[in-house]
C-alpha cells in the first residue's frame, strides 16, 4: 500500500525540533512529528548507524508498518521500504551501518541503505517469526518462531545458509547472541522459568534461572562486554546473572522496567512505571540512578499494575504475546512504552514517546557519564 508522497526512495523534510525537559533542563530532540505511530526498534539494540548521523526507525504514516530513517541531529526523513507490512520491533542494523535485516512474516530480510535493494534472506513458509537479532559480528541471526502449534526459535548465518528450527515447548521471546559466546543464544520462555540458554545448533538446552509463575521475571539482556546478563524482577529490583555460575546478585533496591547497558556493561538505561519517575541512567557498581529527563508516555497496559504476569492459560492471545498485536488489556501497545536505548558513542538516549497524542521518536542528550 502506498499513499500519495509516500513509497521506497521518497524524501520529506526532516521533522526535528528541540525543547529541554522540565524537570532537568536536558536537551531533547523530537525527531519525528507526524499525526501516526512512530517509534523506534526494541530496547534490545540502537536504531543509530554506527556513526551516529542517521536513526531508523519504524512509521505506519503510509498506513501500515514501515521503515524510515531520518539524519541526526537533523536531516530529511527517508522512506525504505514499502509493500507488505513489516514486522514493527524486528529492524536490526548491520555492524556497519550499511544495512537492515528485518522481518515480514515468517521471513527475514536484508535492506541495502544505499541502492534500497531488499534481498530474502530466509523463510519459513506459514510461520511468523519475532523481533531478529544479529550476533558473532553480523554473521548470525536469531528470531523467535511460530507455525502451528509449534513454537521455538530459528537461528541461522545472515547469508542464508545454515538455518535451522529451535523447538521450544512454550513462547519464546527475545532471544538474543552472547557477546562474547555467539554460539550460545539467550531467550525468555514465557512466563515462567523465564531465563535459557540454547546453542545455534540446537544442543545444549538449560534454564539459566528456575523461577515460579508468580515471580515475575523481564526485559533480560546482556551486561555489555561482561557477557553477564540483567534481568527485571518487575515493581522489586533489578539483578545481574553471572553467565557462568547463574548466580543472581541485586543491583538496585528500587523498580526498573526496560533496562539497556552500554556496551562497557558499566552503567544501564532504564524507564519507569507505575509509577513513572523517568528516564534513568543506573551505575552498575553502586545501583545509584540519575535522572535523565521525563518521556511523558502514556505506558499502556494494565498487567503492569500487578506483581505477576498475566496468566496465558486463561488468555487466548498467550501465543502471540511476543508478536506486534493489540494487547491493550494486558501489556499494552509497546509504542507507549519509552524502551530507552544508547546512541554509539553513548551522547545520546533514544526513547519513544505518545505525549502530543501520537507515538514519537525522541532523542535526549546524556549528560550524566558524558
Amino acid at each position: 500500500m502506498t499513499t500519495p508522497d509516500f513509497g521506497k526512495g521518497s524524501i520529506r523534510p526532516g521533522e526535528q525540533t528541540e525543547f529541554l525537559d522540565p524537570q532537568t533542563g536536558t536537551p531533547v530532540l523530537q525527531l519525528t512529528n507526524h499525526p501516526s505511530v512512530n517509534h523506534l526498534s526494541y530496547f534490545l539494540q540502537s536504531s543509530f548507524t554506527p556513526d551516529s548521523t542517521h536513526l531508523i526507525f519504524i512509521s505506519y504514516r503510509t498506513g501500515q508498518a514501515q521503515l524510515f530513517e531520518t539524519g541526526f541531529p537533523d536531516g530529511p526523513i527517508r522512506q525504505l521500504t514499502d509493500g507488505p507490512p513489516i514486522h514493527a520491533y524486528s529492524p536490526t542494523l548491520s555492524p556497519g551501518g550499511d544495512s537492515v535485516f528485518f522481518v515480514r512474516g515468517g521471513s527475514i530480510w536484508q535492506l541495502d541503505r544505499a541502492s534500497l535493494e531488499e534481498k530474502l534472506v530466509v523463510e519459513f513458509e506459514g510461520a511468523q517469526l519475532g523481533e531478529c537479532t544479529l550476533g558473532d559480528g553480523g554473521q548470525w541471526l536469531t528470531a523467535a518462531y511460530k507455525r502451528g502449534s509449534g513454537q521455538g526459535l530459528v537461528a541461522g548465518r545472515a547469508n542464508g545458509r545454515d538455518w535451522r528450527v529451535i523447538p521450544f515447548n512454550r513462547t519464546v521471546i527475545h532471544p538474543q547472541f552472547h557477546p562474547l559466546e555467539p554460539e550460545w543464544i539467550e531467550f525468555a520462555g514465557d512466563p515462567a522459568p523465564r531465563m535459557y540458554r540454547v546453542r545455534r545448533d540446537g544442543s545444549g538446552m538449560e534454564c539459566l534461572l528456575e523461577n515460579p509463575f508468580e515471580q515475575w521475571l523481564t526485559h533480560e539482556t546482556f551486561l555489555g562486554a561482561t557477557g553477564d546478563m540483567v534481568f527485571v524482577h518487575w515493581r522489586k529490583a533489578l539483578h545481574r546473572l553471572d553467565w557462568r555460575t547463574k548466580e543472581a546478585t541485586q543491583l538496585t533496591d528500587f523498580p526498573v522496567w526496560h533496562v539497556s547497558p552500554n556496551r562497557a556493561g558499566t552503567h544501564i538505561l532504564c524507564d519507569t512505571n507505575v509509577p513513572d519517575e523517568g528516564i534513568f541512567e543506573i551505575d552498575v557498581a553502586t545501583g545509584a540512578r540519575t535522572l535523565i529527563c521525563l518521556p511523558g508516555s502514556s505506558n499502556g497496559g494494565t498487567q503492569w499494575k500487578e506483581s505477576q504476569p498475566a496468566d496465558w492459560k486463561q488468555d487466548a492471545k498467550s501465543a502471540l504475546s511476543w508478536l506486534e498485536v493489540p494487547l491493550d488489556q494486558v501489556y499494552g501497545p509497546q509504542w507507549t512504552h519509552p524502551h530507552p536505548c544508547y546512541s554509539p558513542d553513548e551522547r545520546w538516549v533514544t526513547f519513544t514517546s505518545d505525549r502530543t497524542g501520537h507515538a514519537q521518536v525522541y532523542a535526549a542528550e546524556n549528560t550524566v557519564t558524558r
